[in-house]
């Protein structure tokens, strides 16, 4: 492929990369942000958890002084409400740090995009 003569000035040449690069960095930053906001909603929407928890522990009393309504003793209704809770939770935590470890919260797609960047401008240096 033969190359076009270019008869812009180095100074012109020089505006141009300048320009180019603040835009690059600009959309670099936006796609960055974009990424993390969209990470930070999902982590923030699993926060909202901590005030359903104190609502369960809550009711999980309401449940121990039920049982012993019933006639169990203090101890052993907080002993059973308290194994079953445990069992649950093994459970749940279980499963949570199974799709952790699924989610990366790196901003893959601006590591992605760096990179490109960094080739492209290897390649345009040859």
């Amino acid at each position: 492929m033969a190359r076009v003569p270019d008869d812009r000035s180095l100074g012109d040449l020089f505006s141009e990369l300048s320009r180019e690069t603040g835009t690059l960095i600009r959309k670099e930053l936006e796609l960055a942000t974009t990424e993390m906001t969209a990470k930070l909603r999902t982590a923030s929407a699993h926060a909202g958890g901590a005030l359903a928890h104190a609502g369960f522990l809550v009711l999980l009393a309401a449940v121990v002084i039920g049982l012993t309504q019933l006639g169990l003793t203090p101890w052993l209704a907080a002993l059973l409400v308290g194994v079953v809770t445990l069992l649950i939770g093994y459970m749940m935590a279980n499963r949570g740090l199974a799709a952790l470890r699924r989610t990366s919260v790196a901003p893959t797609k601006t590591i992605e995009t760096l990179k490109e960047n960094a080739q492209w401008t290897t390649r345009q240096r040859a």
